[in-house]
Order: structure tokens, then C-alpha cells, then sequence
């Protein structure tokens, strides 16, 4: 007898075939709700549909068109050329530190805190002298040649930088060259005029007042630096007549030089640095170790100080080239230096190697974009030659320098800006050629006297120009304030006259600083018991 099974409609048996199915789908579901957080369970269909939303708006765009691709060029070059000038403004900025060491390890332990002051305020006071009157004064459209006067005070006035030659529209066309921001161009020309005011500083050191020194720091950037400047920067009649300095042998070095020249025959040597012979003493530095490190801290920031005066990037060949020849001129400098004292004093001088590196760098300083590395060497090595004697020729006529500021940047930033007459490769539109628009070919370079004579012409307006408007400068606060310290000042150290404090308190101190040949006794107070 057959049995027979209960009859199945089709629909249960196709539920009895989806039930393994089902089954999965709700494990599914199941390890989803456990396995996942509320937050990432609604994230992950989130970004499906932001996926799917970008590949239909990717699909949509069209392709750029030649404008846009012209413009967007061109926001790139103004970043880039931005960030350069920018970098290389910092470079300069950081020598600063290297004036700070270098003239601190030259003199005496007893006045450190004051030459470490005055070196770091001279770049806030020159920050604010700048910025209200100098860069107007200096590149602004030009009043006759002579001096900027088309406003520009506190940076004001109208300028559409980073425009370019026509295209520009401002007050400050001696920068229309240079297709950067305003701001950019200002930081930049801030930080050479800050050098100027520094290198005085070392000059004057150990006996100046210190609010003589702020005062006539504030004076020289805000009025004497920024005209000269103007001469040869800003358009006026020295660029017109054909003077070149690439990036400030005279516009910056030479003017820090005279200047630095007249405050130290003003000021009148240190109490003990000449005999009543005569003759010379020595106050030695009190740390060379620092003075060195200072003069590493200087040769790097003259790779912002040279190159970064193209104030663009280009194709970079340029900015290789100066950065070469920067450096050969400060390596043979200091190795010239090296044998010259060597042969002269009969010992390889450190302070002497010092100098000569600074003095090869401030040669090559003018012609840099213009010369072949071969020219210079040349120049840097008689630049490191010059300084050795320079130190010596003062030091005969009795202006006390006790860093060899005016040796270094007057004497040298004098050579290197003749040095353009001399080795300058002329101007070309050859592919390949070193400048288009530039000096004319140097003298040895078969390029006669012309722009030997255009170099000379400048040297002595701008020296004559600062050596008149410092003299005033300085005989007027010598007049009122006073620029010298007092005897007793003098004798106890700056740091202790004129700031109440001691760069190295606890350790022992040379009391006076006078050399031993010197007659007249020191008291139990450190002061000696003569009068000087």
C-alpha cells in the first residue's frame, strides 16, 4: 500500500528552497550591525556616494583652456620668485647673528653685553626707520636723480606688485623689474639696510654711548643710506650715468664704511690703545672661538645676500653662477689673507684669516653676476691682500677699529666696485651669455676705460655724500648728547656703565684691559689711578 505525502503548494516549497538564502543574508546583516559602530555604519554609504558624486563632476569638467593654464603659470612663478626673495632675505637677516659673534668675540669680555645689545637693536630700530621714511626715500619715483620723492612713507602710496615693467602702475618703479610682492621687494631691501647700520657698530665698540649709537643708527637708515641708495637702486642719476653694483659693495658696504670711518676719528681711539710714543698696543679679543663661528654665520648669509639680489628664481642658471663666484671670492680672499699675514707678521693671524674671508666676499660683492669665476678669484684675492695692510694703515693714522670694520668694508667694498671696470664681461644677446642688461666690458677685458670711470665716479660721490652727512650727524650728537662714555665707564666695561649687567658673571675678569706698558696703577675698585 502506497503512502502518500502531504501535498506542498508551490509557493512553500520555494520558501523551503530560499530559506538557506535568507538565512545568509541575515548573518550578513547581522555581522554588519555587530561588527561595525552606528558612526562607521553610516560612513561607509557616505563615501559611495561621494565617490560617485566626484566621478560625475570629474566626468562633467571640461578640459582647461590656455588661459587658465597661462594664469595658473603664472601664480607659480610670483610663488616661487616670492619664496626666494623671502629665503634669501632670512639669510641676511640671520647675519645679524654672525655680526653679533664676530664683533663680540673681537673685543674685550667687559664690554660683550653691550656690542651683543647694540647689534640686536639696530635691526628693530633700522625695521622701523625703513619702513616709515627709507624705502620711500630710496624707491620712489625719483625727484631729480637725487632723491625719492614720490611718497612711499609707511609703505603707502599706489602700487600693483607683482606687476611687472609696463604693466607696473605705483610709485615704486625702481622695482618694477622684480615680479614679486611689495612686501616681498620691502623685506629684502630691509635687511641690506640693517648691514649697513651693523657694520658701524663694530667700529665704534667700547666706548661709544649706547643711545648715541641708536640715535645715529635711526639717522643713517631712515636718511643717509636710503639717498645714496636711491642714486644707484632707485633710479636716480649714478644708474642713469652708468654705475653698477649688483648687490652693495658701495651701496651698502662702502656706505657702512665711511660712515664707520668718521664715528671712529670722531670718537677717538679706546683709553690705551696708543702709548704716548705713539705707538700701538694690543687689546687682544677676549674669545676668537665665537668670532669665528660669527665669520661661518656671515659667509653663509652672503649666499642670500648675492644670489638672492636677482630676486627670482629664473631658470637658476643665474643664481648658480653668483652663488660660485660669492664663494671662490671669499675662499681666496681668506687664503690670500692667510699667506699675506703670514709673510708680513710672521705668524698665520686667526683675525687676519677672519677678515680676509669677509674681505674676499665684500669685493666680489658688486660684480658678482658680472664677472667669470676665474675674475673672481682675482678680485677676492687682492681684496684679501688690501685688508691685511688696511688694518695696519689705520691703525698708523690712529683710528682705532677694533674689528676692522672700515678695513674690511669701506676698503674692500671700494675695490670690488672698481673691480666691475676691470673684469665686467660686457652685456650679450648671445644664448648662453652671462647678463643682457648690465655693465659695459671691463678695461682688461677690452672694454676700455668707460665703465672703469663710471665706478670711480660713484665711489667718490657716495663716499663724499656719507662722509659729509655723517660728520654732521656725529658732531651734532657729540654737540648735545655726547657720544663718548666716561673714562670710569670706560675702564669698568660698558656692561657694567651702561647696562648694569655682566655677560659673564662669576667667571674672572680682566679688570681693565689696559696693556701693561702703561704707567699708573690699578686700585682695589678697577679703576686705574691715572687719568686718561
Amino acid at each position: 500500500m502506497t503512502m502518500r505525502l502531504p501535498f506542498k503548494p508551490p509557493s512553500a516549497r520555494r520558501k523551503q528552497r530560499l530559506a538557506p538564502a535568507q538565512t545568509n543574508q541575515r548573518r550578513s546583516l547581522d555581522w554588519y550591525s555587530r561588527k561595525l559602530s552606528p558612526s562607521a555604519q553610516a560612513c561607509i554609504p557616505l563615501a559611495l556616494i561621494i565617490v560617485l558624486i566626484w566621478g560625475y563632476e570629474a566626468f562633467a569638467q571640461g578640459a582647461p583652456t590656455l588661459a587658465d593654464v597661462v594664469k595658473t603659470t603664472e601664480t607659480l612663478k610670483v610663488g616661487l620668485d616670492t619664496m626666494w626673495v623671502l629665503v634669501a632675505g632670512m639669510l641676511v637677516f640671520f647675519m645679524n647673528a654672525g655680526f653679533c659673534m664676530l664683533e663680540t668675540g673681537f673685543c674685550r669680555q667687559k664690554n660683550a653685553v653691550n656690542v651683543l645689545s647694540k647689534n640686536l637693536i639696530v635691526f628693530a630700530l633700522s625695521t622701523v626707520a625703513f619702513w616709515a621714511i627709507g624705502f620711500g626715500l630710496m624707491f620712489s619715483t625719483t625727484g631729480g636723480g637725487f632723491i625719492g620723492s614720490g611718497g612711499g612713507l609707511f609703505l603707502t602710496g599706489a602700487d600693483n606688485s607683482p606687476a611687472t615693467g609696463d604693466a607696473y602702475q605705483g610709485i615704486f618703479s625702481a622695482l618694477s623689474w622684480t615680479g614679486v610682492p611689495l612686501l616681498a621687494k620691502f623685506f629684502f631691501q630691509l635687511v641690506f639696510a640693517g648691514t649697513a647700520a651693523t657694520i658701524v657698530s663694530g667700529a665704534v665698540a667700547e666706548r661709544i654711548k649706547f643711545v648715541s649709537f641708536l640715535i645715529f643708527s635711526v639717522l643713517l637708515v631712515g636718511i643717509a643710506y636710503p639717498i645714496t641708495g636711491h642714486w644707484i637702486w632707485g633710479g636716480g642719476w649714478l644708474a642713469t650715468l652708468g654705475f653698477w653694483d649688483f648687490a652693495g659693495s658701495t651701496v651698502v658696504h662702502s656706505v657702512g664704511g665711511w660712515a664707520a670711518l668718521m664715528a671712529a676719528a670722531i670718537l677717538g681711539p679706546r683709553l690705551g690703545k696708543y702709548g704716548a710714543d705713539g705707538h700701538s698696543n694690543a687689546l687682544p679679543a677676549h674669545n676668537m672661538s665665537i668670532a669665528t663661528l660669527g665669520a661661518l654665520i656671515l659667509w653663509l648669509g652672503w649666499f642670500g645676500f648675492n644670489p638672492g639680489s636677482t630676486m627670482a628664481v629664473g631658470d637658476g642658471s643665474l643664481i648658480s653662477h653668483i652663488a660660485i663666484t660669492t664663494n671662490t671670492g671669499g675662499a681666496f680672499g681668506g687664503i690670500a689673507a692667510t699667506v699675506t699675514a703670514w709673510l708680513y707678521l710672521g705668524k698665520p693671524d686667526l683675525s687676519m684669516i677672519i677678515n680676509g674671508i669677509l674681505a674676499g666676499l665684500v669685493s666680489v660683492t658688486a660684480s658678482c653676476a658680472f664677472v667669470t669665476i676665474p675674475a673672481a678669484a682675482v678680485i677676492g684675492t687682492v681684496g684679501g691682500i688690501l685688508v691685511v695692510f688696511a688694518v695696519g694703515y689705520f691703525d698708523k693714522l690712529k683710528i682705532d677699529d677694533p674689528v676692522g670694520a672700515t678695513s674690511v668694508h669701506l676698503v674692500c667694498g671700494i675695490w670690488g666696485t672698481l673691480a666691475i671696470g676691470l673684469f665686467a664681461v660686457g652685456p650679450s644677446d648671445v644664448a648662453g651669455a652671462l647678463y643682457s642688461a648690465g655693465p659695459k666690458a671691463g678695461l682688461l677685458l677690452g672694454g676700455g676705460i668707460e665703465q672703469l670711470w663710471y665706478q670711480f665716479v660713484g665711489v667718490m660721490t657716495v663716499g663724499g655724500f656719507t662722509v659729509l652727512v655723517s660728520t654732521i650727524f656725529w658732531v651734532v650728537l657729540k654737540s648735545t648728547l655726547g657720544i663718548r662714555v666716561t673714562e670710569e665707564e670706560e675702564l669698568i666695561g660698558l656692561d657694567i656703565g651702561e647696562h648694569g649687567m655682566e655677560a659673564y658673571a662669576g667667571f674672572v675678569k680682566d679688570s681693565t684691559g689696559l696693556p701693561t706698558d702703561l704707567s699708573g696703577s690699578i686700585d682695589s675698585s678697577g679703576l686705574a689711578s691715572r687719568n686718561y
